[in-house]
């Protein structure tokens, strides 16, 4: 009898967790790197706002010579922004789009690894366009930052990230400066 139980117990969490997953839009982008590709799917429906922004972004090349300038392994792969982590220079409508900020888009999905989280300051509202990939789960960060997607392949390239040299400064585990050109990403849009 309590093995039936169990099973049963078992069946329902697991239907209540696929029903709780968004539905991924069919558009990805891809940030190719120096050690592999990374591919995202992005949820319109958690966070409409977020999305159009960050594809608006990507399809202006706002991310092309941008960097992950923190790697901190079991926990974040982050984004630098737009407007000052890009080695080349930006055209006025590059720039403009790169210091609009969006409103935080809070949403019940879970962070766990794999997950797109907006970087922001303090204010709610300042979200612009550094990111995370979450590297692991950070319940912490759940409900307080705007979740509007999901890396869909290129699990192996966040590992290698993850092995990369870092050192501490202040609050954040940060990628050697010496690495920063070689994590150079490129983003490139395409359809599914």
């Amino acid at each position: 009898m309590k093995i039936w139980w169990v099973s049963l117990v078992f069946v329902i969490t697991n239907v209540g967790a696929l029903a709780e997953e968004p539905q991924l839009s069919s558009p990805r982008v891809v940030f190719q790197t120096n050690y592999g590709d990374i591919e995202f799917g992005f949820y319109p429906s958690v966070a409409p706002k977020t999305v159009d922004h960050i594809f608006k972004l990507v399809r202006l090349g706002c991310y092309n010579t941008n960097h992950f300038f923190r790697v901190d392994r079991g926990f974040v792969a982050q984004v630098a922004d737009v407007a000052s982590g890009r080695s080349a220079p930006m055209n006025e409508e590059q720039r403009k789009e790169a210091e609009k900020t969006i409103v935080g888009e809070f949403s019940d999905v879970k962070h766990v690894r794999g997950i797109l989280s907006m970087g922001r300051y303090s204010d709610p509202d300042s979200a612009q366009s550094s990111f995370s990939i979450l590297l692991g789960d950070a319940p912490h960060l759940d409900g307080q930052y705007a979740i509007f997607g999901k890396v869909t392949k290129g699990d192996e390239t966040l590992r290698k990230l993850e092995e990369l040299p870092t050192h501490r400064e202040g609050i954040f585990v940060m990628e050697r400066g010496i690495l920063k050109q070689r994590l150079a990403a490129s983003a490139v849009e395409i359809e599914r």
